[in-house]
């Protein structure tokens, strides 16, 4: 995905399949500690759904929504770890398996927090 866009901004964007179905909206974007990217977005999928977690990566920005390059059903069929809190490494790993990419999370510094994926917009605490 570009990687210049502002992750606040894809809040509230409508996100579509890999067909053009419409999965739901983007609720939140998740950040990697380590690099700032903006690495997965929690799509809500209905009124009284939960949110499902997508990669950004090789999802695209077109015409104002994020298409995401997967089925619907596999989308929604993601593992719910809840929003509003990092994503731990293990999450992320149960994530890229179900999601089928051969990318591995990267490995925490010496010393640093182990929790990935901060929520775009929080502050640091340092």
């Amino acid at each position: 995905m570009q990687t210049d866009i502002d992750p606040r901004s894809l809040i509230g964007r409508k996100a579509f399949d890999r067909n053009g179905n419409k999965i739901g909206t983007v609720d939140e974007v998740y950040l990697d500690d380590a690099t700032g990217v903006p690495e997965w977005a929690a799509v809500r999928t209905g009124l009284f759904s939960r949110d499902a977690f997508v990669p950004l990566e090789p999802s695209s920005l077109v015409d104002e929504a994020l298409h995401i390059p997967y089925d619907r059903a596999l989308i929604k069929d993601a593992p719910d770890f809840g929003v509003g809190r990092h994503l731990s490494p293990e999450q992320e790993l149960q994530l890229y398996h179900h999601y089928g990419l051969d990318i591995a999370a990267p490995d925490p510094l010496p010393g640093a927090d182990r929790d990935f994926g901060r929520l775009a917009g929080e502050e640091d605490d340092a």
